[in-house]
């Protein structure tokens, strides 16, 4: 709780402070008193291939009458588990640690505050490529991102120097999440949000994670597009966000009025593979992580077998589940070779027996850290892998190929209307 205590905080931009009654609630009173910073299970949310509903709701409130731009009044937007944030102007500099802060910050027109993200840069920005060109206009310049995490295996270190050094005007990322860092407290926290700058993220909301135990007292899960609501008052983007989340309502209102009945949908599992073994996740349980999938309310291959974050399958055991359809995470220009890893199962004498394979039905899935233009492109890609012959053909697709090309009568979104939406037209 004291190391460092005789820092000399910096000279701070008079840009944000952080207030309001809420703020002791939570997280924030067992920094400030000194809890106990056990890890409880969030350790891997936002940095791994494991599994985490969509609807507004705003928390947050005017302070003032600047007519949006963030120049004059305060204003404060609140969200667990920092509770209520008071903003004397938009944040300008801003710390991401999860990709779908990225995201969000793109969606809004402030993608350039962005001074970091928790891993390589390149590793999550490459998603964000193959989504963005897909609009006119929309882009995340990455160069000078600096990386977060310094660790390696299963250990996920930052360095609070480096928080200082950014010097950021806000901290998008989820405090709880960083008391489970190797190394952090919830007195590191409140370090960092009085010396430096607030907090203002939730993250464990990816699969309703317990949250570590000094933070239980407060935390709520919200879905991805209320999330995406409290993240828009943050930056001023009220319309932008409204605009936006008609794009997400009609996109959803479209696949759902489209679907077959309930006992003609195929078994979906999601997994990640690797090196031989499968690591299979839900997607009937709760979170953000599965935004993209359960508008389609397929039944989950992985639904009666027990799966927690640490089942693995081998290939005969999958063969026993025999899903009609795999899904594998990350697919998009991330970590993982899909096409490549579909060639290795197909020759493998057990693996090659999978109806997946067998029917060419093994896809490249969504990243589950996922923002709002993400979570429309993966919407889309789902609904066509689900349900080709209603939604169209899922295009043949390789590492390194981008998003594929979706003929414009077969788009599910306008594309030209989101692009519109983040340039700052909301009409």
């Amino acid at each position: 709780m004291e190391k460092d205590a005789d820092r000399t905080p910096p000279t701070r931009r008079n840009v944000i402070r952080y207030g309001g009654a809420v703020a002791g609630a939570g997280l924030l009173a067992g920094c400030l008193g000194g809890g106990s910073g056990e890890s409880g299970s969030a350790g891997s949310d936002g940095a791994d291939g494991s599994d985490g509903g969509d609807a507004g709701g705003s928390d947050g409130s005017d302070e003032g009458s600047d007519g949006g731009d963030g120049s004059t009044d305060s204003y404060s937007v609140e969200m667990a588990p920092v509770g209520e944030v008071t903003f004397d102007s938009v944040p300008e500099d801003v710390m991401v640690y999860s990709l779908l802060y990225a995201d969000m910050a793109v969606a809004f027109g402030h993608g350039d505050a962005v001074n970091s993200l928790g891993f390589d840069a390149d590793a999550g920005g490459n998603t964000l490529d193959a989504y963005y060109a897909e609009l006119d206009g929309v882009a995340f310049d990455r160069e000078g991102v600096r990386q977060l995490n310094t660790g390696s295996g299963d250990g996920i270190t930052v360095d609070r120097e480096l928080l200082y050094e950014l010097d950021s005007d806000l901290h998008l990322a989820d405090p709880c999440l960083f008391v489970s860092f190797e190394g952090w407290d919830e007195g590191d926290v409140a370090e960092i949000r009085d010396n430096v700058g607030p907090w203002f993220g939730n993250v464990l909301s990816r699969r309703n994670s317990e949250p570590p135990e000094s933070c239980r007292d407060g935390y709520e899960y919200h879905t991805l597009w209320e999330i995406t609501e409290r993240v828009a008052g943050v930056f001023r983007e009220e319309e932008r966000f409204e605009a936006l989340s008609t794009v997400h309502d009609d996109l959803i209102e479209t696949v759902q009025a489209d679907l077959p009945p309930a006992e003609e949908r195929p078994t979906v599992g999601t997994l990640l593979y690797m090196d031989g073994t499968h690591y299979p996740s839900r997607i009937d349980d709760p979170g953000f992580a599965n935004a993209h999938v359960r508008p389609f309310g397929v039944p989950d291959a992985f639904g009666a077998d027990g799966v927690s974050y640490e089942t693995a399958y081998d290939h005969e055991q999958l063969l026993e589940i025999d899903p009609d359809v795999i899904h594998h995470q990350y697919g998009i220009e991330s970590y993982y070779d899909v096409a490549g890893i579909r060639e290795e199962l197909a020759d493998h004498p057990v693996a090659g027996e999978l109806s997946a394979i067998e029917n060419d039905r093994f896809y490249p899935s969504g990243d589950p850290v996922q923002g709002p233009i993400m979570n429309l492109f993966q919407i889309e890609m789902t609904a066509k892998q689900l349900f080709p012959e209603r939604f169209g053909e899922w295009p043949a697709y390789e590492l390194g190929d981008g998003y594929p090309e979706i003929p414009e009568s077969e788009r599910l979104f306008d594309r030209d209307r989101v692009a519109a939406i983040v340039a700052g037209d909301s009409e």
